[in-house]
């Protein structure tokens, strides 16, 4: 019989499995990954807008951001504009073709997730809450960025930096950045 210990442990890594695959139907099934698949909902939601601000709403750096956009760019997705209040800027819009692919593609794990966690009650809501704080405190991640999309990966480089400010000696320890494949 699995130790309390050993069946948490299994119960993370099936959390953490379930983000990759679903990553992978994603990048498989609508050759979207789901960073992308976020910007591109988020400029449908708001309309035209700089990437400035669309990295700010994704919560995504804007190199992030930026590399994203090409890449949608790149498949007609979405149309850079010259802003009309100011001309060395521009302003991201979506394609009919991106509004397309919307149309067809799946929600992000997260939606999903949040609906389903919608109908819980405000206790089992606050229980999984403190439960979750506490596991990230226990694995030394309250200092990690929690950004709001699920991907998997190597952390970006912001984390490690992030890591590295809080643990000075952990800075030696050399991670690859996820950028390209969280996009």
């Amino acid at each position: 019989m699995l130790s309390h210990e050993d069946q948490i442990v299994a119960a993370i890594r099936q959390i953490i499995r379930a983000i990759d695959l679903h990553s992978r139907r994603l990048v498989n099934g609508h050759g979207m990954t789901g960073p992308q698949l976020a910007v591109l909902q988020e400029v449908l939601r708001i309309g035209p807008t700089p990437p400035s601000t669309l990295a700010r709403a994704v919560h995504l750096s804007q190199a992030t951001v930026t590399g994203i956009l090409q890449r949608l760019e790149r498949r007609e997705l979405i149309i850079r504009q010259p802003s009309p209040d100011d001309g060395r800027s521009v302003l991201i819009s979506i394609s009919p073709a991106g509004r397309a692919m919307l149309e067809c593609s799946p929600s992000l794990l997260q939606d999903r997730f949040r609906d389903n966690l919608s109908g819980l009650a405000d206790w089992e809501r606050l229980q999984i809450l403190a439960t979750l704080q506490r596991v990230a405190h226990l694995m030394e991640a309250e200092h990690l960025d929690a950004s709001p999309h699920l991907t998997s990966g190597e952390i970006s480089q912001q984390a490690d930096s992030n890591r590295a400010a809080a643990d000075p000696a952990s800075a030696d320890s050399p991670r690859q950045s996820h950028d390209d494949r969280a996009e």
